[in-house]
């Protein structure tokens, strides 16, 4: 990255620029790389990212850029909040099936007693 090289130079100096500019970078490549994932999300998912995370060799290209961009420790980080994400929504999603009144189990029936 040529960011990191021209911090690289001075090393005592903070360049806040430079830590932005990555920072836009990496939220980019993130937002590419999961645009993809959404709009392939009918394609069978036979790559591996971290956390478990599967995708669709569409992505690959994006993948690698947003691995490129931004620091290991944010890539595991955006894949679990993508994933829980994905795992909230269908949950929701399967709850709204279920709406109704709900039922108890009723293993005894109350009898009046005279």
């Amino acid at each position: 990255m040529a960011a990191e090289t021209y911090a690289m130079k001075n090393p005592e100096k903070i360049h806040a620029d430079v830590l932005l500019n990555a920072r836009e970078a990496c939220y980019k490549a993130r937002d590419a790389f999961y645009e993809c994932l959404e709009k392939q999300s009918d394609k069978k998912p036979t790559e591996i990212g971290s956390v478990g995370l599967l995708y669709p060799a569409e992505c690959k290209k994006s993948r690698a850029e947003f691995v490129k961009q931004c620091r290991a420790s944010w890539v595991k980080h955006f894949d679990r909040l993508y994933c829980r994400n994905k795992t909230v929504q269908r949950l929701l999603d399967d709850k709204d099936s279920k709406r109704g009144p709900m039922s108890l189990p009723q293993p005894y029936t109350f009898k009046p007693t005279n």
